[in-house]
């Protein structure tokens, strides 16, 4: 029995070990599966990451970027109340448009009473060149008529003066003494004569002493002119300033007035955005070793995921951002800590922008990717 039984119990305990064997034969390949897969996974993410870094090699990108573009601040040269408004907010608007009026009447005025002064100092004008014409005509005939009547006089004078000698040489008692009183009467009116004429010829002299005062009067009279026309010009002017109307075509933005409102000459009323925008990135002076003008750009837009901009590097600004501060970083103290700076780059857009969408909202966020 002892046997039979030893026998039995070995040969019970025979097939234990033939069952464990196939049980860790049936494990060896399940413990393998997973490293195979993480191998796998590994070789796979190896590949993409070399795939990756060979694809995006030479490229630099920020979110650091924003839209930009000409925005004209728009301000009063005149004060007064807006009597009139013919824009609202987002308005789009041509150059010349009227977009406001300013109450004109002031200077409305004041362009009436320029145009007045003018007319007036036309006709000063008009009356000092009428003045000249005459001086330039009548004097030289006074100076004629003045020296013709000296030479009269003179002559008078010679007859005057041989008729008293010729009565002073006759015998007394051949001559009455009624005859040479008569004979020195007509000498002393002749000597008279010649003084008057020679006082008139003096006089007469003067004529062109006349025409330069008259030159002088007509001259005075132009700058007068002159002026009221400078000041005419000044008060069409002053009176366009009532009438504001846009310098370029664009969108009304930030709308500052109202109708009534009252405003103060250089007051800014709105901004008028113009077609012409671009993007102004922001890279770390570490990107830009291998940048330069020209290379490529791809823009992603946060407010328009679908949208795709492509553009190029126009210009690199020659400074970081914190060297044109109002009050730049002063690194001359003992506590300096470095830190990246960032250089502003201007990015043109090329293409990409819907045709339903002319122009992007100025300061919105862009992601660019530069192609080096």
């Amino acid at each position: 029995m002892a046997n039979e039984n030893g026998q039995t119990d070995q040969g019970q305990d025979k097939p234990a070990p033939t069952q464990q064997n196939d049980a860790n034969t049936e494990q060896k390949p399940r413990s393998k599966l997973p490293l195979i897969i993480a191998g796998i996974l590994l070789v796979v993410v190896v590949i993409a990451g070399i795939i990756y870094w060979l694809a995006t090699m030479g490229e630099v990108s920020t979110d650091d970027a924003y839209t930009d573009g000409n925005a004209v601040s728009m301000a009063t040269n005149t004060s007064g109340y807006v009597t009139a408004l013919y824009v609202n907010d987002n308005s789009y608007v041509h150059k010349g448009d009227l977009l406001a009026v300013v109450d004109p009447r002031a200077n409305e005025a004041q362009l009436a009473q320029a145009q007045a002064n003018l007319q007036l100092a036309n006709a000063n004008l008009t009356a000092a060149q009428v003045n000249l014409r005459e001086e330039q005509v009548r004097a030289p005939a006074q100076l004629e008529t003045a020296q013709a009547q000296l030479a009269q006089a003179k002559a008078q004078l010679l007859d005057a003066q041989r008729n008293y000698r010729r009565q002073l040489s006759v015998d007394q008692r051949a001559t009455a003494q009624t005859d040479i009183d008569q004979s020195n009467t007509q000498l002393a009116s002749a000597e008279a004569q010649v003084k008057q004429a020679d006082a008139n010829l003096k006089t007469a002299a003067l004529v062109q002493d006349n025409i330069d005062t008259a030159q002088q009067q007509v001259a005075q009279r132009e700058a007068d002119v002159a002026q009221a026309q400078a000041n005419l010009r000044a008060a069409k002017t002053a009176l366009s300033y009532n009438y504001i109307r846009a310098p370029q075509d664009g969108w009304i933005t930030k709308r500052n007035i109202q109708l009534g409102t009252y405003l103060q000459a250089g007051t800014q009323i709105f901004y008028i955005v113009t077609k012409d925008f671009w993007v102004t990135a922001n890279f770390k002076e570490t990107q830009l070793a291998h940048m330069k003008i020209g290379d490529k750009v791809t823009m992603g837009i946060d407010a328009y995921p679908s949208i795709t901009l492509h553009g190029h590097v126009q210009s690199i600004q020659q400074g970081s951002g914190a060297v044109f501060t109002a009050f730049p970083a002063e690194n001359a103290t003992g506590n300096f800590v470095k830190i990246v700076r960032r250089v502003p780059v201007k990015i043109v857009i090329d293409s990409g922008m819907p045709a339903n969408m002319p122009v992007l909202p100025y300061g919105i966020s862009v992601t660019p990717t530069v192609h080096e």
